[in-house]
């Protein structure tokens, strides 16, 4: 079955409700606390998740939002040394110090790599994967920018590599509107998502994701996709 939620009813910046991660009503109102980890996307930091937390918090249950190396409130870290898998640690880490089990881990658009990564590490911890409007990758798929088949990259990509920050910080996330994410008549969270988005480290779109356990496999999953007005689960 498919439920469909109009994205004007449940967005607000990425502030989503659990009913939009897709996050059964079941689950949330449960007696028993849950554990949740949230995964930003590109340009982003944990901070587009600070609603989300607040609102898990007021219901009892523990909600992680970290930012990823170089990422968000972590900009400062930004290095041409950080690559996918320094993303991927980010998360692992956090849930192995943190002790978190059965975690409920959500990733938003590129995230999907990462969660994924993060699930081929820590199968054993993770009860539920969630597939924000997120890539997923697969044996053909394993990274956000593929290369042709003689192993070059597109034009396009080449071009536009030409004008990240010191040959490596993406900064081209003007080509993606604001309005994508929120009501674009929402002035106030337009301009606060404006003043949080951040150039993001190349090497985590381009490198290859490395899997030992098969990743998503054999973990319960939900994936959510964005179309038009609607987001699908």
């Amino acid at each position: 079955m498919i439920n469909k939620i109009s994205r004007r009813k449940i967005t607000g910046s990425l502030t989503l409700g659990c009913a939009s991660l897709g996050v059964k009503k079941s689950m949330a109102n449960e007696h028993k606390r849950k554990s949740f980890v949230f995964v930003h996307g590109t340009w982003h930091g944990g901070c587009v998740w600070r609603d989300v937390r607040r609102n898990l918090n007021k219901k009892g249950h523990d909600a992680f939002t970290p930012s990823c190396t170089g990422c968000g409130d972590r900009k400062h870290l930004m290095n041409s040394d950080i690559t996918l898998e320094t993303h991927i640690t980010d998360i692992a880490n956090l849930i192995e110090y943190e002790e978190l089990e059965n975690i409920i881990l959500v990733g938003h658009s590129f995230a999907g790599l990462i969660i994924t990564g993060v699930a081929d590490r820590l199968k054993h911890l993770i009860g539920h994967l969630v597939f924000l409007d997120a890539l997923v990758p697969t044996e053909k798929r394993k990274s956000a920018i593929r290369k042709s088949s003689n192993g070059a990259y597109s034009e396009y990509w080449l071009k536009r590599k030409e004008k990240f920050i010191d040959g490596y910080q993406m900064n081209f996330f003007d080509e993606y509107p604001i309005k994508m994410l929120v009501p674009e008549e929402n002035t106030d969270q337009v301009q606060w998502l404006e003043r949080r988005i951040t150039p993001h480290p190349e090497s985590s779109w381009t490198n290859e994701l490395n899997l030992k356990n098969k990743g998503w496999q054999n973990v319960r999953r939900t994936y959510i996709h964005c179309k038009g007005q609607q987001f699908s689960q």
